[in-house]
């Protein structure tokens, strides 16, 4: 979720038994493979969530699993995964993969418990709430914690030794889904979509090209039916993205005239070393976003602060040096769900309740996998516009008071995709109301939030939940009031 490393050479930025019948939905029916078909039923029982520390008696009656998959036996890779069934008919139901991006931040402490998951944490770290906009009324939620070292997920070897990266986390990653199928057969031939945010801008459209290119030579049995990807305020372009962020910072009048000058006159982004007199104006730019909260400008910051992610925030990539510092400002949003998550999750009865297995403390985000990040992208365009001529549904979506991946910056990434227009710049409604703005391009459909940070569904979980149906159903948004 939240946005934590530098970037590139100009850039920091920022279920219970299964029901003989239903196993035929999956390519292992009990006929045809008995042993295999007992086994994912005995693994599924294994990881069934029976009862939640604080979680509330009147909660829906949907089942729920949690566990680890093993995507590398050798270097004792280990992911995490908080699995919902859909809260009605979760056999006709489509399966949504959810990912944090960070990289290092944990799509079960921010999507499950901050965002679109059934269960909300509170102020109180004795209990939950029930989230009346939560994802899983739509689709069948997987969350998973990626790559290894990201929240519950675990690895035994060190990152100097094994260092994570786009690379290895795409396929580490896939590997999770298809020893995943493997374990819950019946939700195999769902469709299947990826949504999340952030540094899931990375994450999903590199995901979604391993699994592209994978379908292509993989058995009936490992075939993943993916159909679409969604990713809020995306992370995509390093340029485009750092050049969105100054200039947004101007037009919602965070600084001054003669500081925007003179990113202007001493900043050229796309080289690998920047001036000193441009180093300069990023100083003075990180101070102004030490008052407020770069993440929803205009909601209020935590007065408890915000949890220690275990290191410095000035976390690299490759070649990267701490001189471009934009993601060293402290990370917030209002009212300190992040404070109450991590509470939650280090308690001991909770996890137990989710069969987690971590040396240590839980951390929403570990910044040592930052600093160790092996590969970043400058840019996912050329992927992005791959997957869009391969026939997959993508949807974008931002928040439009996020500063850290402004819309601003998302809409100088997609002018880059060179896509026609199909239906130009108009309105959706949220009731009576305006809810943003959308441009369906030729294979690809943007849409802003309006009044939402860089957690869409926090801010506007109303509006993020119709926004998320439409995509499933591939309909576009409400043209009129109603």
């Amino acid at each position: 979720m939240r946005f934590q490393i530098q970037i590139s050479p100009c850039l920091l930025l920022l279920l219970g038994s299964v029901a003989p019948a239903t196993l035929s939905l999956c390519g292992l029916a009990a006929a045809a493979r008995p042993g295999a078909a007992t086994a994912a039923m005995q693994e599924q029982e294994l990881d069934r969530v029976t009862s939640l520390p604080g979680m509330p008696a009147n909660s829906p009656e949907f089942r729920q699993y949690s566990g680890y998959v093993t995507t590398d036996e050798y270097l004792g890779k280990a992911l995490f995964y908080w699995f919902f069934e859909a809260t009605d008919k979760p056999d006709e139901k489509p399966l949504v993969l959810w990912l944090n991006g960070g990289p290092g931040c944990s799509s079960v402490g921010f999507g499950q418990a901050q965002e679109l998951g059934p269960f909300l944490v509170k102020k109180d770290v004795a209990e939950l709430e029930l989230n009346p906009y939560a994802w899983n009324q739509a689709a069948n939620l997987l969350f998973l914690d990626s790559p290894a070292g990201v929240g519950f997920s675990y690895t035994n070897t060190s990152f100097e030794k094994d260092p994570p990266g786009d690379n290895s986390t795409a396929h580490g990653s896939y590997t999770f889904l298809v020893k995943w199928f493997q374990r819950f057969p019946q939700h195999k031939m769902k469709e299947f979509y990826i949504a999340g945010e952030s540094y899931a801008g990375h994450y999903i459209p590199q995901l979604a090209n391993v699994i592209v290119d994978q379908n292509k030579i993989a058995t009936k049995q490992n075939y993943i039916n993916l159909k679409g990807i969604m990713i809020g305020n995306a992370y995509m372009d390093g340029d485009k993205d750092l050049l969105g962020i100054v200039d947004s910072a101007w037009h919602h009048a965070i600084i001054s005239d003669k500081l925007y000058s003179d990113f202007q006159k001493f900043c050229n982004f796309s080289l690998e070393v920047l001036t000193k007199k441009c180093y300069a104006a990023i100083v003075q730019f990180n101070a102004l976003y030490n008052i407020i909260d770069i993440y929803s400008l205009y909601t209020s910051r935590c007065e408890l602060g915000y949890p220690n992610f275990n290191s410095s925030f000035a976390a690299q990539i490759g070649r990267t040096s701490s001189r471009f510092d934009l993601l060293k400002i402290p990370m917030g949003y209002d009212p300190c769900t992040q404070t109450y998550a991590t509470e939650y999750f280090n308690r001991k009865d909770v996890q137990k309740a989710l069969h987690t297995n971590i040396p240590g403390a839980y951390s929403l985000c570990r910044n040592s996998i930052g600093r160790a990040w092996n590969d970043s992208d400058m840019t996912v365009v050329p992927v992005v516009k791959k997957l869009a001529q391969s026939g997959l549904r993508i949807w974008i979506y931002s928040g439009d008071t996020d500063a850290r991946i402004p819309t601003t910056s998302t809409r100088y990434t997609l002018k880059k995709l060179g896509l026609p227009i199909k239906e130009d710049w108009s309105p959706w409604f949220h009731h009576k109301q305006v809810g943003g703005w959308t441009v369906v391009f030729d294979g690809v459909t943007f849409v802003t939030v309006r009044g939402a940070g860089h957690m869409v569904p926090s801010v506007m979980p109303e509006q993020a939940l119709v926004l998320f149906k439409c995509f499933l159903t591939n309909h576009n948004l409400p043209s009129k009031p109603f």
